[in-house]
């Protein structure tokens, strides 16, 4: 097509721009033959005229469609060309942020300068497997290629990584072997994934520098070979260098550094064992301080230096060669810093024997001082005749120093290398291999010398290596698919290499010049002009005659040829050699040996196509090695490296470094242009461009270009030929496109055409939309302006109608307004006279009545004055005839006193009567001296308190003197100061007197509280003694009326010790149960912990850890009771505290247990705290009722206390003996007369025990109520009297008594106590409750914000420290359980034991009544032998049990188990194996025979793991089996005999149940065997799903039409694909798929419970699959995905519900997909959108949403991109999320398991045995 069919009006060209490179504009102006220039606009709205030559050649690049820009393959572009190149990198990195972008068969990786979450475990798993133009480009793509094909076509692999410094090879070469580590784990535990991965630290210490370009730059090439089994498993690896940079060991140009490991070395000086090696700071040494600056930003050299020890131990290199390397490496920096002083005006030099540095590079290497001393300033000459001993210059011995340093580093780094590989070798014999090549890439600086020829000379070698394998590529894709085609031209770069290494070459004349004995760089240089200065690729610069240009492929370059001899000689003298050969050190000298000293490396053994030779020249001596100059060498192994690419089939990676400030995601272009052309990538589009770059498939053209198609075209059924009909239609050039077989092939240009066209296309009939959708606006318009406009009238009008009524309507009601207010005047004025006569006459009534009651007030006042008169002149009477008898009975008295004091003075004169005063006297005496002594000690006291005060008051006042003088004496006159200080000293005296006045107020008033309480004890006593008489006269009234009473409670009692007795049974058994269910998990746990250790790294074990309902419904026993802990120290004091501090388990436990303590310490403490409240509370309130009724409480307390004393004293006493009778009956073996005699004594006690019981409590109840009775008739005495004694209720006319009113009324008030009390017992039981509630909530907030704080500090470290924190963390979460297993496993020991004990004493008992029931009368035994015959005959009747014999035990496991097929049994019950064999376990149980019962079951368990192992890809099958072992486990419940499990069995089914077993064990046993049933059933749905699911619910179109803007794909080439990878699936197929899992699981009798369980499963794997493709695939991720995707969800929910599978949870799981649809489909433009999207996508990720919508693809050229700054919006609103740094979800994570109990309605005598199954040998019981 003609070049004015595509410069139109509209259409976007490149054009060049001196900053950005390439700039684009727009034509506004159609473009014409013959103009001489073109119309633009640029993007900044500004016009450009763009000038073209006079021939029209030269018209500007035309820009790609923006449907195609941002493809994930560079040739996928319709114009391939450099602008259109950079552009797609440029959107791709700034806007998607995707590094890597496929141009073909290379994968181009631009270095983000920051770390991005897309190398984890989870995207590693998701790459493999999968084809490369399937998913995103990616360096693991690159590697699942290499591992297929080298899989698939047994043929070896290379991965070629180059590129510029700091571009991030050595990056991508390192997560490329990470992929082939991973994936291709190694079939043993040698662990030579973690080695082959060891081994990058290693070479990087030694081998990697600091440069301007890069921190972390490879100085050297290398080629790993990672090999492989027959079964693809890595089993060894090999390492080959090339051209280590040994001149940077000498010297660093400014701002760059040594290797790495000089300064790690020195920054770990000051370890204990680097102490010999005399190293200080790196600043001090002359090798490691010429760049400037020795430190990295953000590089600690001491952590790196501890990395590549750990690293040196991992790969097995002994701790003395470590040392040894140590100190060779020091010797080095020693060396550089000798000073050497010149001689003889410079002719001769030396070294001082007494400069340090020497001695300790002696001493480091070994070796002698005085001969290294003189030869480092001598050489030896050898001639015919003689030797001579010459000494050398400065400078000379200068170039020897450094020669000597670079020769030992060199032979130091090849011999490290060499351990390396022979750690990585392996035994086993390689059948295959992939080599990962680190190579540098183009280099041109200002100053180049011999390295970057040598770079430059590898670079060509491998790039016409790639011009050939992309060619050879193009033509194998032609020929497949039978097209015509020519060969394509391409820029053959072999005269250039031909300039260098052919014969006479550039390299051949620099070994020739260093031959010569006087050769100079400048006769080199003279050499290279005259032979080849007429080559088209070598150039002489005009103004220098040392210098020589070559023309690269990648550009020219200009080399100065000083020191080009000297670099390729490498000249180190002999007999400085010879010095290091004799070191003392073996390791030191075996370095400059001769080869076959040498340990060699057999690691080319193995392969078996190519005979692979060590790249590295072995080595010889030092007058024999340096014969092969350093060119030569290196020409020699870079023909081996191409003969092994050659041999394999290579992959490309190029590294784009994208700005030389290292700043993350800036987009330098100039420098992006300069290495796209160096590494060969603009060369790969140019080849693709010359042919045939754009390739559709038939059905893609279809669908993307039927717009372009007339309707009698499209009814045709061959889309084939409907597509070339099209073509030759539209394109009448036939060059320009080509057929296929399967594609069509389009030249440069033609594709963007096509889509010109369809453009126009879609823009002529959107225009054709517009316009009959403005036409239809428009007659709407018109139509609603016609609507209003009839609408207004209408309203109008009938406005005008409703004003004329309105007016009509106010004027009567005017009238009526009138009327009402004239009669309304009216009857107010006639109210108002009304008002006021009646007014007049209220207070003329009033003043008559007040006088009335005034004259009766004056009556009634006289009345009283009167009465109070009289009764005090009554009471004057009364005084004065009282105060007449006292005196009478005083002198009465005053005669009778004296007549008794003579008496008693009579009797105080005799002897006995003084005696008995004395007796008296003497204890009142010892008394009183006591009260004496302490008072004494009180004023004592009180006196040293009075000393200390008034020894504190003066020192006070004396204090206050000297301030008031020294006041006065300031300030004269101010008298106030010290009438305060005398005020003051006055209140201190009165606190002290008031002090001392309390003291004795509190003295008397404890006396007097004293004797009230003394006085108070003697009253209670005396009321007790009555009360204790009123409770025996009560005692006979209340014996009679409780013995009916008695007799029932007594039966009651009984009833109630007999559960408790079965409840004691049960709880013991279920103890046994979890004690077993303990054991095992324990086991599993041990095992667990085993297979951690044991298994490899690469491989990942599922989350199945699944939670089974326990067999008891009893809680956990607790595992903090104080007797473990008073055990625990018991066994520590036993065995020695020497012993016990060596148990670490058991100080954990004390650990753990001193913590558990602390915390119930604190709890009891706050519930106390609690408590206090409470009661402090409640005396607030009672403190009126407590004062109201002090003394009845009192009384009533102390005698319930004393009663109940005594009552507990007693019922111990009887309880003890009680105990001793049932002890001695167990423990001996007395005659039945005795057991009998026992029995009825424990009976009567028993009786007799509870009629006591009973009339204890009767009495307590009669004493309480007589007491509060007696107390209610004091208080309320008063006002009972003013009720009438002839009270009566209402509704009734019968006289009720006042007594029986008020036990009625106190009844009622009784009953309201109780109630109350109970009201507020449960409500402080629910208030306990809620704080134990709140303590957990607390405890487990506490633990959640630990876990956080963990979490992160561990985001917070470095990858390889999380790894290593995570393991730490496991290990101690591991430790913990393991500790709280065994203090289980110990107190359940402990339980065993004693409730072992019980069972032998019950089962005596048993043994005993059964004996018993052996000697009763002969009458009871004849009834006995009747009932005994009728169960005989009932014998015949089947019982639900099959017999069998021992040695038809295999036979029955086969028939039933092992060769059993579902069909067989599918017409019967579901589960009948399982019923069967249960039958057999129960008549096992039921003869009592327990070996023949545990080689049954622990046969049916290996039957289970047999057939299971057989058939581990039969889905029928394992879920056949799940459905039968659950089952069984469930008739093993069922009929255990565990009413917890008995609950739903009928009568009959409870006859069913095991007699003498207790299989709790075997219950556990194929709880767990369940599990891993249930496993394999979920691996084996998951391996039938998982390769449909990509292409069901992302490719498959279920909605027919939108595939039609489905945008373009990877151009995938013939090798990246084998026959039959491309199956696609639709959804139906997976919908089918998952009914046929559904009716076979409902067919062999699953419980829906675990199929829910099975489906919840399946579709979270299809929501991590579908989302984590999703994620990786720029393709899917548009407008139409998310609709065809939401359509799938929607159908997959149908389905669910088609099922009634709702419940499981199934659906939740899809919840991120759903999510990931609907943004997919969302408006991504305003900041409303971005907030709608964080409210929707809550289920996502913050990585996820951002990863999404970079991946963002519009499906058409209509709808617009995301901006970047959209995306940051969304980041910014999402900060806040605290989201895990995981962009993908595991597709391997399982969820726990949950058995739930389900008994059976099926009664096993019912079962019928088939004869299909042969069980012939079984005989019915």
């Amino acid at each position: 097509m003609s070049a004015t069919q595509l410069y139109t009006k509209y259409t976007r060209v490149w054009i060049p721009d001196p900053d950005e490179v390439w700039k684009s504009a727009e034509i506004i102006k159609d473009y014409k033959e013959g103009d001489k220039s073109l119309q633009l606009k640029l993007e900044d709205e500004t016009l450009y005229e763009y000038p073209l030559d006079l021939q029209g050649k030269e018209l500007p690049f035309l820009r790609n469609p923006d449907i195609l820009v941002g493809q994930n393959d560079l040739t996928a572009l319709s114009y391939l060309h450099e602008p259109a190149v950079l552009h797609n990198l440029k959107v791709r990195f700034l806007e998607s942020n995707h590094i890597y972008t496929y141009c073909g068969i290379v994968l181009v990786a631009i270095n983000p300068y920051e770390p991005l979450p897309i190398y984890e475990q989870d995207v590693i798993y998701a790459y493999s497997g999968r084809n490369t133009g399937d998913m995103d480009p990616h360096i693991f793509a690159v590697a699942e290629e290499a591992y297929k094909q080298m899989a698939r076509d047994e043929k070896n692999q290379s991965i070629i990584v180059s590129g510029e410094s700091g571009a991030g090879k050595t990056v991508s070469a390192k997560y490329a072997m990470r992929f082939f580590t991973t994936v291709g784990g190694s079939a043993s535990n040698t662990n030579i994934e973690a080695k082959v991965l060891a081994s990058s630290p290693i070479m990087e210490a030694i081998a990697n520098a600091k440069t301007t370009r890069n921190d972390n730059s490879s100085r050297f090439g290398k080629y790993i070979e990672i090999g492989f089994d027959k079964k693809y498993h890595i089993i060894g690896a090999n390492m080959r260098t090339y051209l280590l940079e040994k001149s940077r060991v000498v010297f660093q140009a400014e701002d760059e550094r040594n290797y790495h490991i000089f300064y790690q070395l020195c920054a770990s000086s000051s370890l204990p064992e680097f102490k010999d090696l005399g190293l200080t700071c790196a600043e001090d040494f002359f090798y490691t301080s010429q760049g400037g600056d020795t430190s990295i930003d953000g590089v600690d050299d001491a952590a790196d230096f501890e990395k590549t020890r750990h690293a040196f131990t991992l790969l097995g290199v002994k701790e003395s060669h470590q040392m040894t390397i140590f100190r060779i490496i020091a010797a080095i920096l020693h060396l550089g810093n000798l000073e050497i002083q010149g001689e003889r005006d410079g002719e001769a030099c030396s070294v001082s024997s007494e400069d340090e540095h020497l001695s300790s590079f002696c001493s480091l290497l070994g070796v002698e001082h005085s001969q290294m001393q003189h030869w480092l300033c001598h050489r030896k000459l050898v001639t015919t005749a003689e030797t001579l001993v010459k000494s050398m210059t400065l400078h000379q011995v200068e170039n020897a120093r450094n020669a000597l340093a670079k020769h030992i580093y060199a032979q130091l780094f090849t011999w490290i290398v060499q351990h390396i590989n022979m750690a990585l070798h392996s035994t086993v014999r390689q059948h295959s291999f992939i080599g990962v090549l680190d190579i540098y890439g183009f280099e041109t600086f200002e100053v180049n010398s011999f390295e970057q020829f040598c770079i430059n000379y590898a670079n060509e070698k491998l790039q016409q290596q790639f011009n050939s394998h992309v060619f050879k590529l193009e033509q194998e894709e032609y020929m497949k698919e039978e097209i015509s085609w020519t060969l394509i031209e391409f820029y053959d770069n072999q005269p250039c290499i031909d300039l260098i290494e052919a014969k006479l070459g550039i390299l051949d004349l620099l070994d020739e010049e260093c031959k010569v004995p006087k050769g100079t760089d400048q006769n080199w240089a003279q050499k290279l002009y005259d032979r080849h200065g007429a080559s088209q690729h070598f150039q002489k610069p005009r103004m220098s005659n040392t210098s020589f240009i070559i023309l690269h492929f990648a550009d020219k370059v200009e080399y100065q040829s000083e020191g080009f001899l000297e670099k390729n000689r490498d000249t180190v003298y002999e007999e400085q050699i010879n010095i290091l050969k004799n070191s003392k050190y073996q390791m030191v000298a075996d370095l400059f040996q001769e080869e076959e000293a040498v340990p060699a490396v057999p690691a080319r053994k193995a392969a078996p196509r190519i005979n692979v030779r060590s790249a590295t020249p072995p080595f010889k001596a030092a007058n024999k090695e340096h014969r092969k100059t350093v060119g030569h060498q290196f020409r020699n192994s870079l023909h081996l490296l191409m003969e092994t690419l050659n041999a394999t089939t290579p992959h490309y990676v190029r590294c784009i470094k994208p700005n030389d400030e290292k700043i993350p995601f800036k987009f330098d272009s100039k420098r992006a242009v300069q290495q796209l052309r160096a590494c060969g990538v603009l060369e790969t589009i140019r080849i693709s461009a010359a042919a045939f770059p754009s390739r559709w498939s038939y059905p893609d053209f279809f669908n993307r270009y039927r717009v372009l198609m007339n309707k009698r075209d499209l009814s045709k059924n061959d889309k084939k030929q409907i597509c070339q009909t099209l073509l030759k239609d539209l394109i009448k050039d036939p060059d320009k496109f080509q057929f296929g077989r399967t594609k069509i092939f389009f030249r440069a240009g033609q594709v963007a055409y096509l889509e010109k066209l369809r453009t126009d296309k879609f823009r002529a009939a959107t225009i054709m939309i517009q316009k009959t959708v403005r036409g239809w606006l428009q007659r709407a318009k018109y139509q609603r302006l016609r609507r209003a406009t009839l609408t207004l009238q209408r309203f109008a009008r009938g406005h005008l109608a409703r004003r004329h009524f309105w007016n009509l309507r106010r004027s009567r009601a005017a009238i009526i307004l009138q009327k009402q207010y004239r009669m309304v005047r009216m009857r107010r004025a006639f109210l108002r006279v009304r008002s006021a006569t009646l007014t007049i006459q209220a207070f003329a009534r009033g003043m008559f009545v007040r006088r009335i009651y005034h004259q009766m007030l004056m009556e009634h006042k006289a009345a009283i004055l009167q009465r109070f008169v009289r009764g005090w002149l009554a009471r004057v009477r009364l005084r004065r005839a009282r105060a007449a008898a006292v005196v009478l009975q005083c002198h009465w008295r005053r005669l009778r006193a004296r007549r008794q004091l003579q008496a008693l003075r009579i009797e105080a004169r005799s002897a006995q009567h003084l005696k008995k005063l004395n007796i008296g006297m003497e204890n009142k005496v010892v008394q009183l001296q006591r009260k004496v002594d302490e008072q004494n000690k009180e004023n004592k006291l009180l006196n040293e308190q009075l000393s200390m005060l008034t020894s504190a008051h003066s020192s006070e006042v004396e204090k206050l003197k000297k301030e008031l003088q020294e006041y006065q004496q300031s300030q004269q006159g101010d008298g106030n100061q010290l009438l305060s200080l005398q005020e003051e000293m006055e209140h201190l005296r009165m606190e002290l007197e008031r002090a001392h006045g309390e003291r004795e107020v509190m003295e008397d008033s404890h006396n007097k509280e004293r004797d009230l309480l003394r006085k108070r004890i003697s009253d209670l006593e005396e009321e007790n003694a009555l009360l204790k008489q009123e409770k025996e006269e009560l005692n006979s009234t209340i014996l009679c009326q409780s013995e009916d009473e008695f007799a029932r409670n007594t039966v009651e009692e009984n009833i109630q010790m007999k559960k408790e007795l079965e409840e004691e049974r049960s709880r013991y058994q279920n103890l046994v149960k979890e004690y077993a269910s303990l054991e095992q998990r324990y086991d599993n746990l041990r095992d667990e912990i085993t297979n951690i250790k044991h298994t490899p790294g690469h491989r990942r074990n599922p989350s199945n850890q699944s939670s089974l309902e326990s067999d008891s419904n009893n809680p956990s026993i607790c595992t903090s009771e104080i007797g473990d802990t008073e055990d625990v120290i018991q066994q520590v004091e036993e065995i020695g505290m020497e012993k016990a501090a060596m148990d670490m388990t058991l100080f954990l436990k004390l650990q753990k247990r001193v913590r558990e303590l602390e915390l119930e310490r604190k709890k009891l403490q706050a519930q106390l705290e609690k408590k206090e409240q409470e009661s402090k509370k409640s005396q607030v309130v009672e403190t009126k009722a407590e004062v109201a009724s002090e003394h009845e409480d009192f009384a009533y307390n102390s005698l319930k206390r004393q009663e109940l004393e005594s009552e507990n004293k007693k019922l111990k006493n009887e309880l003890n003996e009680l105990r001793k009778a049932i002890a001695d009956n167990a423990t001996q073996n007395n005659s039945s007369s005795d057991v009998q005699d026992s029995y009825n004594l424990l009976l009567n006690q028993l009786k007799s025990a509870n009629e006591e019981l009973e009339v204890r409590k009767e009495e307590v109840l009669i004493l309480r109520s007589q007491i509060m009775k007696a107390a209610q008739q004091k208080e309320t005495g008063k006002n009972m009297e003013s009720i009438s004694h002839n009270a009566s209720w209402p509704n009734s006319d019968q006289y009720v008594d006042r007594e029986d009113a008020i036990e009625a009324y106190q009844g009622m008030c009784k009953t309201n106590w109780l109630l109350e009390a109970q009201l507020q017992e449960q409500k402080k039981n629910h208030e306990e409750e809620v704080e134990a509630l709140r303590n957990k909530v607390d405890l487990m907030q506490e633990e959640l914000e630990k876990q956080q704080q963990a979490f992160l500090q561990t985001l917070q470290l470095s990858p390889e420290a999380q790894v290593e924190f995570g393991l730490q963390q496991e290990i101690t979460r591991l430790t913990n359980e393991n500790l709280d297993l065994k203090e289980l496993l110990e107190k359940l020991e402990k339980n065993e034991k004693k409730l072992k004990k019980q069972l032998k004493i019950y089962r005596k008992k048993v043994q005993d009544f059964e004996a018993f029931q052996a000697m009763a009368p002969e009458e009871w035994r004849s009834h006995e032998g009747n009932i005994q015959m009728a169960v005989q005959r009932k014998e015949k009747d089947f019982q639900g049990m099959l017999e069998y014999y021992k040695e038809d035990e295999p036979r029955l496991i086969r028939n039933l188990i092992t060769d059993l097929k579902p069909q067989a049994v599918s017409a019967t019950v579901p589960c009948l194996p399982a019923y069967i064999l249960y039958m057999c376990i129960r008549h096992a149980d039921y003869i009592n025979d327990d070996q023949k019962l545990n080689s049954l079951l622990t046969s049916i368990i290996n039957g289970l793991k047999k057939v299971l192992k057989k058939n581990y890809n039969d889905f029928e099958m394992t879920s056949f089996w799940l459905a039968n072992t659950c089952r069984l486990l469930h008739c093993l419940k069922q009929y255990s005999g565990e009413e917890c499990f008995m609950t739903q069995n009928t009568a009959k089914q409870n006859e069913h149940c095991l007699q003498n077993f207790d299989l709790a064990e075997y219950r556990q046993a194929f709880s767990q065997l369940s599990i891993q049933i249930y496993q394999q059933l979920i691996n084996i749905a998951e391996g039938i799903l998982h390769p449909r699911i990509v292409s069901a619910m992302l490719e498959d179109e279920s909605i027919p039409g939108l595939s039609s803007v489905k945008p373009l794909g990877y151009r995938k080439y013939s090798t990246s694909f084998a026959e039959g990878d491309c199956d696609s699936y639709t959804l139906d197929e997976i919908i089918h798929q998952l009914n046929t899992f559904h009716s076979t699981m409902c067919d062999q009798g699953l419980d829906p419970e675990i199929i829910q369980q099975v489906f919840k499963q399946l579709f979270y794997m299809i929501n991590a699959v579908t989302l984590n493709n999703l994620l990786l695939r720029k393709d899917v991720c548009s407008w139409s995905t998310g609709m065809q995707l939401r359509f799938n969800i929607s159908q997959l929910e149908e389905w669910l519900r088609g099922k009634n599978l709702q419940q499981s949870g199934a659906a939740q799981t899809l919840e991120p997909l759903i999510q990931a649809a609907q943004l997919l489909q969302l408006k991504k433009k305003t900041s409303e959108d971005a907030d709608a999207i964080c409210s929707l996508c809550t289920s996502l990720m913050t990585q996820q949403i951002v990863k999404i919508l970079n991946l963002y693809t519009p499906v058409n050229e209509f709808e617009e991109r995301v901006t970047v700054a959209f995306i940051r919006n969304i980041q910014k609103l999402l900060q806040e999320r605290n989201d895990p740094p995981q962009l993908l979800l595991d597709f391997k994570h399982m969820f726990p398991v949950q058995f739930p109990y389900n008994p059976s309605a099926i009664t096993l005598d019912s079962i019928h045995l088939p004869a299909s199954l042969k069980l012939d040998f079984l005989n019915k019981v």
